[in-house]
């Protein structure tokens, strides 16, 4: 109670809705037969994006099928999808995110390069000519000769 005026005084603490959004969307699988790992659904297709983009990469670089090319295009898959997943959440979807990438990277820029000029040593002085007779002026107006 309130000594002075005998009310009670009652917190309440409303809970944040953001609770909602603490699912995410994975595949659980059923009993006894879910994979070892959690992964979001997005994450799969960004995966398989990922990798297909460094086997490209890599088959144009002369890098042979392998083992081992396999398994570091894997690890830098799991790698690179967790970094731009890491930015992905139920406020910045995917395609905001690549979007924002785009708008980014095809934004104007200012031009930023010197201007180029191409010195020839048969015309560069290095004396300056002798400065030849100083021309003639006129009278001043008002005056006669």
């Amino acid at each position: 109670m309130d000594g002075e005026s005998g009310d009670w005084l009652i917190a309440v603490r409303l809970p944040v809705d953001d609770e909602i959004y603490n699912v995410d969307a994975v595949w659980l699988g059923p009993p006894r037969g879910t994979l070892p790992w959690r992964a979001r659904y997005v994450a799969y297709g960004v995966g398989l994006v990922v990798f297909v983009l460094f086997q490209a990469t890599e088959r144009r670089l002369g890098i042979g099928l392998g083992f081992f090319s396999l398994a570091y295009s894997l690890l830098a898959t799991v790698g690179l999808t967790r970094l731009i997943l890491g930015v992905v959440d139920h406020d910045r979807p995917l395609g905001s995110v690549v979007a924002a990438f785009a708008h980014e990277v095809g934004a104007p820029r200012e031009i930023t390069k010197g201007i180029q000029h191409t010195y020839r040593p048969a015309r560069v002085s290095a004396v300056p000519p002798r400065p030849g007779p100083a021309p003639r002026r006129r009278g001043r107006p008002g005056e006669t000769a």
